[in-house]
């Protein structure tokens, strides 16, 4: 039953996004009435973004202030040229740090962590997006953060708005990934051309969590019911049973993408224009959509799809720049940003290899799809495969230890998997033949 109160505590996320929404709003407005200067912007942004890791975190948000501080210092004293190696380094070993420190005090010392240091370490990690995206654009000269000599005028204000992208109160418990250059340039355009009112958009999204919450709800419900036991039940009630439970934490994730696009949306974030018949187009910052994503008939798509910011911000870090094995590089990076637990190591590397197997198997299955009756056999043949890869991945990650491998056998759903890496080693093996 632990694992029931655990899914229930995770409502904390969403109440601390929500008590934020005022404060989105009323810096909307402010802004829209002309109250607040640039400069008073980014105050407000970062100021409110201290408070909220003081007030969420307590003694732990000095986790995100020495990152930053250091992040801060290494811009001051390092090269261009090199920033970004220096910054990545220090980065991902302060945040290992305290991954591996959690991992022991849960399994050597058998003590209880504190929901603020999993809070604080969840931020850290988004912290961690945000600073790499800042070195990777100094050091492609995307961005320039040290002013020229000409513009002494604003060299005080300079390091403002990096702090404010750092703490911005509307990402730091979580949020799509905005670039730094797209976050001074909607700052500055505020008051030029500002967005329509978010409340119309902001309601819809809060409905559409409540509406995720409930289908959760009723999805507990169903497997407090229905206990699973793998001595009695039969495999096909195995599978549903399990598939159940991935549903339930896949929209843990898509309840707080979309209260984190909400908070966004309030600020006056993520308006691209009017879409057809002057609809106010509010996708700009988004991580995902519950039933685009889970309408993926591939793997590979549901990778691109799921935590869309975040599978750009992988892209970018490590995928275009490794020359070799750049796919599981990927992943394997991504399990390291995730905390080394032994889930992530047989999630993520399991995700790897079927994303793998997906290339081939699809490619090798193409020129047979010749008519429409064998294309939509195997769309839904591909769905249901995609559903059970997935669901054993989000087990393997989330459950975090041995218990969710041996959970995934005796309910032979780990079989999906496994038929896929096997499928892939024997066509690897085909187009070397060949």
């Amino acid at each position: 039953m632990g694992l029931f109160n655990w899914l229930w505590e995770q409502h904390q996320f969403l109440m601390h996004q929500c008590f934020s929404l005022p404060f989105a709003f009323l810096f909307y407005f402010l802004v829209k009435w002309g109250y607040l200067s640039l400069t008073y912007r980014y105050l407000f942004v970062s100021v409110g973004g201290c408070v909220l890791a003081v007030v969420t975190m307590g003694v732990y948000s000095t986790l995100l202030f020495v990152s930053a501080f250091v992040f801060v210092l290494l811009l001051c004293s390092v090269d261009s040229s090199c920033i970004h190696a220096w910054v990545f380094g220090m980065q991902m070993l302060w945040q290992t740090f305290w991954h591996l420190f959690i991992q022991y005090r849960e399994n050597d010392l058998h003590e209880p962590v504190s929901i603020r240091l999993f809070l604080a370490v969840s931020s850290l990690m988004l912290l961690t997006q945000r600073i790499t995206s800042v070195s990777m654009d100094v050091q492609e000269k995307k961005v320039t953060l040290k002013p020229k000599a000409s513009h002494r005028r604003s060299a005080c204000v300079t390091p403002l708005p990096l702090i404010s992208y750092i703490f911005s109160f509307t990402t730091l418990l979580g949020g799509p990934l905005c670039s730094y250059g797209r976050f001074v340039s909607h700052m500055e355009g505020l008051t030029l051309n500002p967005p329509p009112s978010p409340l119309g958009v902001v309601f819809l999204k809060l409905t559409q969590v409540l509406l995720l919450e409930l289908v959760k709800y009723c999805l507990v419900c169903f497997l407090k019911l229905y206990m699973y036991d793998p001595y009695s039940s039969a495999v096909l009630s195995g599978i549903l049973w399990l598939w159940s439970l991935g549903l339930v934490l896949r929209i843990q994730y898509y309840s707080h993408w979309r209260i984190s696009e909400c908070l966004s949306n309030a600020a006056g974030f993520g308006f691209w224009g009017s879409s057809l018949g002057d609809t106010p187009d509010w996708s700009g910052l988004s991580d995902g959509d519950f039933w685009t994503t889970e309408a993926s008939t591939r793997v590979s798509e549901f990778a691109r799809r799921w935590n869309a910011t975040t599978a750009s911000w992988l892209r970018r870090l490590v995928y275009v720049r490794c020359k070799c094995f750049p796919l599981f590089m990927t992943f394997g990076f991504s399990l390291w940003w995730h905390g080394l637990h032994f889930g992530h190591f047989v999630g993520f590397l399991t995700w790897a290899a079927t994303v793998k197997a997906d290339y081939y198997i699809h490619k090798y299955l193409q020129p047979k799809l010749s008519s429409t009756w064998r294309k939509l056999l195997n769309t839904c043949l591909c769905w249901i495969n995609t559903q059970m890869i997935i669901t054993c991945i989000v087990i393997a990650v989330e459950l975090r230890d041995i218990s969710s491998l041996r959970l995934l056998c005796v309910t032979y759903i780990g079989l999906f998997p496994l038929c896929n890496i096997i499928l892939l080693l024997i066509l690897i093996k085909l187009d070397t033949v060949c």
